[in-house]
């Protein structure tokens, strides 16, 4: 029996807790990498198969089932990721394709038993005998259309590559849909972001090009500057820094107002309000649902000195217990999370059309319980980490209708304009509306949406 190589080990045991638990591989792969006393280039090894397996499972998955005459719904699901993990292998890597056939052959039969070990040597040598194009021809001609076959190419399932393409065509820009497409299966660089009044960047660091407060390091591990900084200098998205500073700087901040994050964790985006709050003068008090997410609130917020109440319960009842209480409030609504498809790449497999009008409802939901808690003049920042119109620009249309002119929209591109560090590319929307949508292609960042309304 062939000893499996540790890399490959923790990437396929990864595999199956994302399959099996609904575990995040973010979340997840770094501790296992920790146990597993990885060296470096092991390390960088189970991360690609990993990731890469994780991102381009719906096309392996098609390769696998004209590989074996076998939908993969009918292959033991530990069967199926030692074979997608081998594929991902035998096609995207370097790896030597006997290496990759007898340790996924050995998981397999870890897995199930001896049974596997025929079916699984049998579907690996059937797919290592043709080149990665020779198998995308075979896909093609299966395709049941354009989409289909455009997602096959692109590792995305059909319906978000529809929605990615409602979301562009309403900035005129649907033909951006291949280079958005691509950017979603390219890992994201590291971004930090130093907590503003509290921090700076260090010397030799690299300013990101939009955010005031983000920079990149020239390489290496970010944890040793992060714990140095004692919680002033974190690992953050540009596009989640500038969300929380669109909020904090669409106007001039005066003591003694009251903000609040309604749908707080992980409490990054928090950490940038209660540093703003801290210089501006202003209270913040935060809320997360979720126990275990709301512990993460603390622990971003702990190297701020300022006294952040987090609370724990359903925002929209959090904020109908405090009608015209608050002059900003952020709404980082729970959301399919389309925008992270490049550092949480099972999302795209995960998620589905149903699961879409329920958040939409939800998200209606917190915007409208959020602006009876603003004061007058104050100010709502509705966010998601998805670019999907149902969840952005309906949900923000259907509050201005439901509102009327109780409130208005401000122009969250000019806000961004002005924070932005170089020219950022925010096409106006075709409704005139005033919210701005960030894009992995186009920023670099994920794609968060932001739309800021005011209550008059």
């Amino acid at each position: 029996m062939s000893a499996v190589q540790p890399a490959r080990r923790v990437a396929y045991e990864t595999l199956r807790a994302v399959h099996e638990s609904d575990a995040y591989a973010n979340l997840l792969l770094p501790r296992a990498i920790a146990r597993a006393g990885l060296s470096t280039q092991d390390a960088a090894l189970a991360t690609e198969l990993t990731y890469g397996t994780l991102r381009r499972q719906g096309t392996y998955d098609a390769i696998i089932t004209e590989a074996s005459s076998r939908n993969v719904h009918e292959i033991d699901p530990p069967v199926l990721d030692a074979l997608r993990l081998a594929v991902h292998q035998l096609l995207h890597t370097r790896v030597a394709s006997h290496a990759a056939v007898n340790e996924s052959v050995s998981l397999a039969r870890e897995a199930v038993g001896n049974s596997a070990t025929g079916f699984t040597n049998a579907v690996l040598r059937r797919v290592a005998r043709e080149t990665p194009g020779e198998w995308m021809s075979r896909i093609d001609a299966a395709a049941r259309s354009d989409d289909e076959r455009l997602g096959l190419h692109t590792a995305h399932p059909v319906w978000i590559v529809r929605a990615f393409r409602r979301a562009l065509a309403a900035e005129g820009r649907a033909d951006e849909l291949d280079a958005l497409l691509a950017a979603d299966n390219v890992s994201p660089g590291v971004t930090m972001a130093a907590l503003p009044g509290l921090s700076e960047s260090p010397d030799g660091a690299q300013r990101t090009p939009y955010s005031p407060i983000g920079f990149r390091l020239g390489g290496g591990d970010p944890d040793p500057v992060v714990r140095a900084s004692e919680g002033r200098v974190r690992v953050q998205d540009e596009g989640s820094q500038l969300a929380a500073l669109a909020l904090t700087r669409a106007t001039a901040v005066r003591e003694g107002e009251r903000w609040l994050d309604l749908c707080a964790g992980p409490g990054g985006k928090t950490a940038v309000l209660a540093a703003e709050a801290l210089a501006g003068g202003a209270v913040l008090e935060a809320n997360e649902i979720m126990p275990a997410r709301a512990g993460l609130v603390r622990a971003a917020i702990a190297g701020v000195p300022l006294t952040v109440e987090v609370s724990e319960e359903d925002g929209r009842d959090r904020a109908r217990r405090a009608l015209g209480r608050y002059d900003r409030i952020l709404v980082d609504a729970p959301c399919t999370g389309l925008g992270a498809l490049r550092r949480r790449p099972e999302a795209r497999w995960r998620k589905t059309p149903s699961d879409v009008p329920d958040l939409a409802r939800l998200q209606a939901g917190l915007v409208d319980a959020a602006l009876r808690a603003l004061a007058p003049g104050g100010i709502v920042a509705y966010v998601t980490c998805s670019p999907h119109l149902a969840e952005t620009s309906a949900v923000v249309a259907d509050a201005r209708r439901a509102w009327g002119d109780r409130i208005e929209e401000l122009d969250a591109r000019a806000v961004l304009e002005g924070l932005s560090e170089s020219p950022l590319d925010l096409p106006a929307p075709a409704d005139g509306s005033g919210r701005a949508q960030l894009w992995p292609h186009r920023h670099g960042t994920d794609a968060m949406f932001i739309s800021l309304l005011r209550r008059v």
